[in-house]
């Protein structure tokens, strides 16, 4: 799954900031609403509900409908796309570390 490069962009700079970061720990495990987020990361509903409009456009979060609430929860393929885009650097970033090794070993 190779996401958009627009979309990664949006995602990362959604990931940069650490209300969001928590507010991603707070509706990973249930939906939430907004209200129950807000108290659980401290901060204001307003506050709150700008933070999980950029999770849900970077496509971090969803949300649904259950009657009149609105629930939100983590988005896990959102987040699988930006661990596939993370994961392409590792393989590079191992073989230098290999020949580093290799080289300090033998040299």
């Amino acid at each position: 799954m190779t996401a958009e490069p627009a979309t990664i962009d949006l995602a990362l700079r959604a990931l940069a900031d650490g209300n969001r970061r928590a507010i991603l720990r707070v509706i990973r495990s249930e939906p939430l609403q907004v209200g129950s987020v807000a108290e659980k990361v401290g901060l204001s509903q307003q506050a709150t509900s700008h933070h999980l409009g950029v999770l849900r456009r970077a496509g971090l979060a969803t949300s649904t409908r259950d009657a009149t609430k609105h629930l939100y929860v983590l988005n896990t393929d959102g987040l699988a796309a930006v661990r596939s885009y993370l994961d392409d650097f590792w393989p590079t970033k191992l073989a230098a570390l290999k020949a580093a090794v290799e080289e300090a070993h033998n040299g």
